[in-house]
């Protein structure tokens, strides 16, 4: 105690000489040291250099450690002993505290703070300021969350699955480049809506796309009726291949865009009006018979135009087929576009990403979130549009499938 009361007196002077002196913060370091010492010395049995039958081992040098507190970071000097391990009893709610730098931390990566603003925040805080690399290493905590979430087994069946790709910057190799990130959202047999995957990869190419499709298959996705993405050939080949028995719709919003573009730019509003006459058709059947008066129409000027909404016929009107409760949200992949969207808000900030996997956890994050609030919300089908998909499908098939769920009665 002499010791402590000779350094308080000697902070006390040169708080006097030097008032910008941060005098409570230099008082509680030589506090916690103090007890430090205290309390090393009961666990050896013997002060520092005493001779003592109790002694049990011996003192081994320091380890510093800095220890985050309301008063700012405090540099600490932790002895060590050459037998067995020594923990400040003072630094166990630090275990606690840094959870909680580490959940403000990671909430701010995953709201799409740049690595910066991260590190004033935490200044903000009364800490030292916190770098790229101490951001990662905090964030990889998030994996295996993450990877659970990823990973989970899919239970039920999702007869409308929706695909996307969207292009993020990762440094990899010593240069950066563009990778694909796809993301399966899909809705359950009784009208919830789900995050039913994500993966990054080099290209979105169909081996891919293949190996995307095969791992959610292998998790147990079953029962896809329609699969909604836009024309992406690699896509449609792995759909027809991992998912046979599905219908797919290709996105109307990327088809009218492909065709405009064979159109002038002065004709392209009146080309558009009159390809959404087509849409409005009540059933399929008048669909198709306007599509080919559309298509008529626009052959002698633009003919290109015409050929490829002929040759697009089927594929934009699949959505028709089921009912007419879903069509707003089937044909196209806008339910999606929105999340990848919310996406892109968080990854723009980020800019470019230090390696895939970061990239895909700070998506996964953004995903289970997403999937979370689905859960927590309202269906997106009702009960009574679904039950009207399973009679379709039922009558179609000529009675119940195999494996057709069972959906809740809706009278009741």
């Amino acid at each position: 105690m002499t010791d402590l009361s000779i350094a308080l007196l000697d902070l006390l002077r040169k708080y006097q000489d030097d008032p910008q002196l941060d005098a409570l913060r230099e008082g509680v370091r030589l506090l916690a040291q103090a007890l430090m010492e205290l309390e090393v010395s009961q666990q050896v049995g013997a002060g520092r250099y005493e001779r003592s039958p109790q002694r049990k081992t011996q003192r081994n040098g320091y380890r510093d450690r800095e220890w985050d507190t309301r008063v700012g970071t405090i540099p600490l000097r932790i002895p060590k002993l050459r037998e067995g391990s020594y923990f400040p009893s003072l630094l166990e709610p630090r275990r606690r505290a840094e959870k909680a730098l580490l959940s403000v931390v990671q909430e701010a990566y995953v709201e799409g703070v740049s690595t910066q603003k991260v590190d004033e925040l935490v200044k903000a805080l009364g800490m030292e300021g916190i770098s790229r690399s101490q951001v990662s290493r905090l964030c990889q905590e998030l994996d295996d969350h993450l990877t659970r979430f990823r990973e989970r087994e899919l239970t039920g069946e999702y007869p409308y699955v929706w695909l996307d790709a969207k292009a993020v910057k990762v440094r990899q190799d010593g240069r950066v480049v563009n990778m694909a990130a796809v993301v399966a959202i899909g809705v359950r047999e009784t009208g919830e809506r789900e995050v039913l995957g994500y993966a990054i990869g080099q290209a979105e190419s169909y081996e891919f796309w293949s190996e995307f499709l095969r791992h959610l298959v292998h998790r147990g996705l079953k029962g896809v009726q329609l699969v909604i993405s836009d024309a992406h050939e690699g896509l449609k080949r792995a759909i027809a291949e991992i998912l046979a028995g599905a219908s797919w719709q290709r996105c109307r919003v990327h088809f009218m865009r492909n065709l405009l573009a064979q159109v002038p730019k002065q004709a392209q509003a009146m080309v558009a009006a009159l390809v959404r006459t087509i849409f409005v058709q009540p059933d399929a059947a008048l669909a198709r018979e306007q599509l080919e008066k559309v298509a008529e129409s626009l052959r002698r000027r633009f003919p290109q135009a015409a050929e490829r909404l002929l040759e697009a016929a089927e594929d934009v009107l699949t959505y028709m087929a089921f009912p007419p409760e879903h069509w707003r949200q089937i044909y196209s992949t806008n339910p999606l576009e929105r999340l990848n969207r919310e996406i892109g808000r968080r990854t723009d900030v980020v800019g470019i990403f230090p390696n895939p996997e970061a990239a895909l956890r700070l998506i996964g994050a953004v995903l289970q979130e997403q999937h979370e609030e689905w859960m927590a919300s309202r269906r997106y089908f009702s009960q009574e549009s679904m039950a009207k998909l399973y009679a379709a499908r039922q009558r179609t098939t000529g009675g119940e499938s195999e494996g057709m769920p069972q959906l809740p009665d809706i009278a009741a």
